[in-house]
């Protein structure tokens, strides 16, 4: 993957650390960005955009930090205008910046739910997905690349995780991924959703305790992500939500 471009938002931890990790260990150059700098901290949990550009490095490829708040149109904007003056393209965005688990995750009627998960689910994670690839297009189009926005399906449940913003949020995700497919399909373009299972992140390791029965690394996403990219065939593909065990069933990779 050496000459590889990526975007990987939301990466100083969890599922974006993961990914970007894996994207490093094959050679490629990786945008890492989060809001979470050495310089700007708004969690106690470890990882901030240097200590991930820092391991990609270390991986063998070259980390970019780049300290965005996903919310602010203006610096994903100047995000993807720096990747265009370095690079002139973009082969693979991976939208994952969320911030979900922030407040207390607890499930119930809609009208005892807080409001601000509204925020956290919704404005973090579904329309931080839609205006990065908003801003990707036009790069992924020169190069002909691949989006992934990472979310959650489970069609056997009748309001994932009981929690009816949540459930919002992730339909809202797979949806998103299959309309983004129709529009950039004509362009060669490759869109879609990747559902991790239940993943170890810093964040579920500091409600649960290190010893938390089963569970995926954070890097087992990562190499669906890297599977889906060395894939020729990957448009067939686009517009569908693929669970990260299913794909690797597919492709043959394992986890860490």
């Amino acid at each position: 993957m050496e000459g590889t471009v990526a975007v990987v938002t939301g990466a100083a931890r969890g599922v974006g650390r993961g990914v970007a990790l894996v994207l490093g260990e094959a050679g490629a150059t990786v945008y890492v960005t989060d809001r979470e700098s050495r310089d700007h901290r708004h969690s106690d949990l470890p990882g901030t955009v240097e200590d991930t550009a820092e391991q990609v490095d270390e991986r063998g490829g070259h980390g970019v930090p780049v300290r965005v708040d996903a919310t602010d149109d203006g610096a994903v904007e100047a995000l993807f205008q720096r990747v265009r003056d370095e690079h002139g393209g973009l082969d693979l965005l991976v939208a994952n910046a969320c911030n979900g688990n922030a407040l207390p995750f607890e499930g119930g009627p809609f009208w005892t739910l807080p409001l601000d998960h509204w925020h956290n689910m919704i404005d973090v994670g579904v329309r931080s997905h839609l205006v990065s690839a908003w801003y990707a297009a036009p790069l992924l189009i020169e190069r002909r690349g691949l989006a992934v926005l990472t979310g959650y399906t489970d069609p056997g449940a009748d309001v994932i995780a009981g929690h009816a913003f949540y459930d919002l949020a992730m339909t809202g995700v797979s949806r998103l991924a299959h309309t983004l497919a129709h529009d950039l399909r004509p362009h060669g373009v490759t869109a879609l959703a990747l559902s991790p299972g239940f993943t170890r992140t810093e964040a579920i390791i500091a409600a649960l305790g290190e010893d938390v029965p089963g569970g995926d690394s954070v890097e087992f996403p990562g190499r669906a992500v890297r599977a889906l990219l060395e894939d020729p065939d990957v448009a067939r593909h686009a517009g569908r939500t693929l669970p990260v065990a299913d794909l690797a069933k597919e492709y043959g990779f394992t986890d860490v």
